[in-house]
């Protein structure tokens, strides 16, 4: 499969597009109770959670996760470690911010920071997820699972298509991840992880057919 590190090749170009959209909840954003930033290989999480904290939409910002192999080489010290210096670096203050250093998956944490919020006493009747833009819909359905009764806001730091690629800098491994995201909304409502979620026809033969063009390694 013939591929440039920042170029999606053509034939493939519809169906990257129809999943990109497909994992975009397109939630209106607007003011909760605590801001949750999902660790991975993404510095946009930090990005679009420090914007949002400066335009009023939660007073207390929550960045959780620890490390995977795709973000040890570029979060040596942990994600949620990286996304709060760089929150910090950009005017969020110390006290508004609380880290989880150890969750290793979406449910990890969602678990880690519901446990923290109840340490700190920090009351979350609302939360804000803000993730890989490509993650939203599974981070949603991993919440409304774990934590059914709290509304959820999904956001993302949401560059066009291209230019996210380019910031990322390796197209096949966003499309793997891409692909992998996809797979995992029915897998993980099988296995009671996340709550089901409807995943059109149009949406289920794009992802067969990056599949069958090797688009794999993010499987499970």
């Amino acid at each position: 499969m013939a591929t440039t590190p920042r170029t999606i090749p053509a034939e493939h170009r519809a169906d990257v597009e129809r999943l990109w959209d497909y994992h975009n909840m397109h939630h209106e954003i607007r003011p909760v109770d605590v801001g949750i930033g999902l660790g991975s290989h993404d510095l946009g999480v930090a990005k679009i959670a420090t914007d949002l904290y400066h335009q009023g939409m939660y007073p207390t910002l929550v960045f959780t996760g620890a490390n995977a192999p795709t973000t040890i080489q570029t979060f040596p010290r942990g994600e949620a470690v990286h996304y709060r210096e760089y929150a910090l670096t950009h005017g969020v203050p110390a006290g508004a911010i609380l880290i989880d250093t150890l969750a290793k998956n979406t449910g990890q944490n969602i678990e880690n920071t519901r446990a923290l919020l109840v340490e700190r006493q920090i009351q979350a009747r609302s939360v804000m997820l803000m993730s890989r833009p490509y993650q939203q819909r599974r981070a949603y359905a991993t919440c409304k699972k774990l934590w059914p009764s709290v509304y959820v806001v999904c956001a993302a730091y949401s560059p066009s298509l291209d230019d996210y690629l380019a910031s990322i800098g390796n197209t096949k491994k966003v499309i793997d991840m891409l692909v992998g995201d996809t797979q995992r909304i029915d897998k993980y409502a099988e296995l009671g992880f996340a709550i089901p979620q409807h995943v059109p026809g149009d949406v289920r033969a794009a992802y067969s057919r990056l599949v069958q063009a090797g688009y794999t390694s993010r499987l499970v």
